[in-house]
């Protein structure tokens, strides 16, 4: 059913470019590039600057899990001198719906499109049957967030040697920010009480950030392509928070509320803050990019715990 949603995308655009010519982006001269979400695509704007033409797949708020593919992403994929993708399980799984753009796009894996987590060591579902399966938020860690910006920039300059520099001193200048933000992070948590430090989320997204800065993760469920607030995972949470001293709960932006609204209230632990996982926020909003959501998570969850 997927594939064929995309193939008759794709007849309609095929009749819309006839129709319209060449595409103002391509007339540009620009490097054409595209990232699967909002959080990669913040990352390659740092890097790539006012020398590319960006498109972001997945929308802002959205959940990149799941996806339907619409007749502007194939033709910005089919344009593309490169697309950029998480991987780790995040847009190959669920679905598979970049998977399936890709064949529609007619585009080659290591010569049109490139995962921007290469290198990055993958930690795993702990979920019965799902233990072989790579857990996708490893840019919630902002190290492996660092490593990404690697990647990028890497890519950028062999599909654009000509803009080298210009690659190289955005992206030093974007690595430095980042590692002054992870490093005062990691000594920040360490005021944190022992008996404090379990970071409770709806979905199990923090395993990366939990290892970074010091905490212990937990969740109602483990990734969003499940069922999500069964009465046996509201159960477990609700146990496991009972045994804790922990402060308070947090809720994330791309998820229904209502779960962990009902823990809090089971509980007694208030929702302190909502954070970022799998989005940055809309412009003009706190998050509205990879550096400010992550400085945002880091702040609230620091505070929230320390409470």
């Amino acid at each position: 059913m997927k594939k064929i949603k995309l193939v008759l995308a794709l007849l309609t655009l095929t009749v819309f470019t006839a129709a319209c010519g060449t595409s103002e982006t391509v007339e540009s001269g620009k490097l054409q590039v595209v990232a699967t979400n909002s959080i990669l695509a913040d990352m390659i704007k740092n890097v790539g600057g006012d020398t590319i033409e960006l498109h972001s797949i997945v929308p802002v708020g959205t959940d990149p899990h799941h996806y339907e593919v619409l007749p502007e992403d194939i033709e910005k994929s089919t344009n593309a001198a490169v697309i950029f993708y998480n991987g780790l399980n995040l847009e190959t799984g669920g679905n598979g719906w970049f998977a399936n753009l890709m064949e529609t796009s007619k585009k080659e894996e290591g010569k049109d499109y490139f995962t921007t987590s290469k290198g990055v060591e993958p930690m795993y579902l702990t979920s019965a049957g799902q233990e072989t399966e790579q857990d996708p938020h490893a840019w919630l860690d902002i190290s492996n967030g660092i490593q990404y910006v690697e990647n990028i920039t890497e890519v950028l300059i062999e599909k654009d040697p000509e803009n080298k520099a210009v690659y190289q001193d955005n992206s030093a200048a974007y690595i430095e920010k980042l590692t002054a933000l992870d490093a005062n992070a990691k000594k920040e948590f360490n005021d944190i009480p022992e008996d404090q430090r379990l970071l409770v989320t709806s979905e199990g997204a923090f395993k990366y950030f939990s290892a970074a800065y010091g905490v212990t993760g937990d969740y109602i469920w483990e990734i969003n392509t499940e069922s999500q607030g069964t009465p046996e995972q509201m159960s477990t949470i609700i146990d496991t928070i009972r045994e804790s001293n922990v402060p308070s709960l947090f809720v994330e932006t791309s998820v229904d509320k209502r779960s962990m609204q009902s823990v809090s209230k089971e509980t007694g632990v208030p929702i302190y803050e909502t954070i970022f996982t799998d989005s940055i926020a809309k412009e003009g909003e706190n998050g509205d990019s990879y550096y400010d959501m992550m400085e945002w998570n880091l702040t609230k969850i620091h505070e929230g715990l320390k409470k």
